[in-house]
């Protein structure tokens, strides 16, 4: 064998090798950026005194859609649904309603669970926040159920800044002190065992309207606010005025449902009343849902009949609720996704 060529040999190989090595090592594609989202930007969610507030301690309100009662509308429980709200309506919280009577859950518990549970992981990766709420207007009677639920969920996403729990819908025409209050007491301290942070939202009576009531003698404990509910075509100053009134005895409240129809879900569209409320909303920084992402046949569902399940909603697809709540979100949310927009270019 002639030694003298293999010097030369190895020498072009190994030249040879540093330029695939370089030109592979230019042809691997950069990791993608990771995306700055509402929930990365607010962070973990308190309550300062009569205040939401961001990681920061910076006041937030946070604004968006609710879903349904899950039994009845469950088709908008998905991800692309979802990912429609935040991306063209600029929500930054969805409410998941988890119907419990009427064939809800106390009848249908895993489905309804899965169908909670697609909305929450879809909210965590989506980065906005999710209320879950316990969709009942007899929660008292539903106790043990309504502890089960919650001690699975917290379990499973207490460690998640973008869960709000929303323990009781609309009480009825029962007494704060003596049966909402003890309810929520039991299912408050089922919820801090596995999770010591994330708010808690209780209904009050008469359909989450008292929140007078509640001011007389609230709760224990952190981070806990109390629902303020009210459709516009109903309820007017003297709920504006009990809603400040606990205010002033300092709750806070956040507005887990409205609608811009009359309280049984029909009738008139009274702007002029909407228009105070929505005034009031801003001027005391409260967050707050629209009722709601449904194609029903009444005035405060979003959606005409047959609307796409996933989102992707022409404009002709929305009802007269849904145009103008629609518009509302992306005008008051405009900011913090102008913000993220920046931050993630």
């Amino acid at each position: 064998m002639n030694t003298t060529n293999i010097k030369p040999i190895l020498i072009l190989f190994f030249l040879f090798s540093i330029v695939s090595c370089k030109d592979s090592s230019d042809n691997i594609a950069e990791p993608e950026k990771s995306e700055i989202t509402v929930v990365d930007y607010y962070g973990q969610l308190s309550i300062n005194g009569t205040l939401l507030v961001d990681k920061n301690n910076n006041p937030v309100a946070l604004r968006g859609m609710s879903l349904f009662w899950s039994q009845w509308g469950g088709k908008y429980y998905n991800k692309e649904c979802i990912k429609w709200l935040r991306n063209d309506w600029k929500c930054t919280i969805v409410r998941a309603s988890m119907g419990i009577e009427a064939g809800g859950y106390l009848t249908n518990a895993e489905t309804e669970f899965n169908k909670i549970t697609e909305v929450i992981e879809a909210c965590i990766d989506l980065g906005i926040y999710v209320i879950v709420d316990w969709h009942d207007h007899n929660a008292q009677n539903h106790l043990a159920e309504a502890k089960d639920f919650f001690s699975k969920i917290s379990n499973l996403y207490g460690n998640k800044p973008n869960i709000i729990y929303e323990i009781f819908n609309e009480p009825l025409n029962v007494s704060w002190s003596n049966v909402i209050k003890p309810y929520a007491e039991e299912i408050i301290t089922t919820i801090r065992e596995n999770d010591k942070k994330n708010i808690i939202v209780v209904g009050t009576s008469t359909w989450s309207q008292d929140v007078d009531a509640a001011a007389k003698d609230p709760l224990a404990g952190d981070n806990i606010a109390y629902s303020l509910h009210f459709y516009t075509g109903t309820h007017n100053q003297s709920l504006r005025n009990k809603a400040i009134t606990a205010i002033n005895k300092g709750l806070a409240l956040f507005v887990t449902e409205f609608g811009i129809s009359e309280a049984d879900g029909n009738g008139k569209i009274d702007m002029n009343e909407t228009n105070l409320w929505r005034s009031f909303l801003e001027q005391y920084n409260l967050s707050w849902c629209n009722w709601s992402i449904m194609d029903k046949d009444e005035t405060s569902a979003a959606l005409n009949s047959g609307s796409s399940a996933t989102g992707n909603w022409a404009e002709n697809e929305l009802k007269e609720s849904g145009k103008i709540l629609r518009d509302y979100i992306r005008t008051q949310n405009n900011d913090i996704f102008d913000i993220l927009d920046e931050m993630n270019n």
